[in-house]
């Protein structure tokens, strides 16, 4: 009985604390757009657009394997 005497009281405080939190944000604008983050990801971002130098996407191509691997082979040891 004597533990609920001390367990009422930090559960009412906690709660406050909670409700103070939550209080809080919605002051400070945290909830204010909500669909800004959903939205923004369906857009490219402007240094995608930019064009890459010439002969830097150009580079020569190893094949899968690597480059001292024949193509077919596989990756790991036997």
């Amino acid at each position: 009985m004597s533990s609920l005497l001390m367990l009422i009281p930090v559960a009412l405080m906690l709660g406050l604390l909670g409700l103070a939190a939550f209080l809080w944000a919605l002051k400070s604008g945290q909830f204010d757009d909500l669909d800004g983050a959903a939205h923004r990801i369906l857009f490219d971002d402007d240094d995608m657009m930019k064009p890459t130098p010439p002969g830097e996407a150009d580079g020569p191509v190893s094949p899968p394997g690597g480059p001292n691997r024949p193509a077919g082979s596989a990756g790991g040891p036997t």
